[in-house]
């Protein structure tokens, strides 16, 4: 195998290492919101579990975040929860940092 093919192996490598740390990540981030939503929704336990999951399954909606987004925001809305979209954002930014710490020290 020559040296390029080596390097190329190795930037494969990498990048599919990359896409499966920010799969892991963005799910990882999108329970700890649905976990933080479903606290502010007056939800615990079981029930609170479940709307994790919830906020977790609808990233499957389309590429990005804003379904997640949407689906919080929404859920605050039905239920008078005042958060503003910045301190949402903010929130989902902050939990993504938490959720990459504790994949990393996995």
């Amino acid at each position: 195998m020559s040296g390029m093919d080596k390097r190329g192996d190795a930037f494969e490598n990498k990048f599919a290492h990359d896409a499966e740390l920010k799969f892991k990540a963005e799910a990882r981030r999108n329970k700890l919101l649905g976990q933080w939503a479903a606290e502010l929704l007056g939800k615990s336990g079981a029930e609170a579990e479940e709307y994790a999951k919830e906020v977790v399954r609808s990233d499957f909606d389309e590429p990005g975040d804003e379904d997640v987004f949407r689906k919080v925001r929404a859920d605050f809305d039905a239920a008078g929860v005042e958060k503003s979209d910045d301190e949402l954002r903010g929130a989902m930014n902050k939990l993504m940092a938490t959720a990459v710490e504790q994949i990393e020290s996995e």
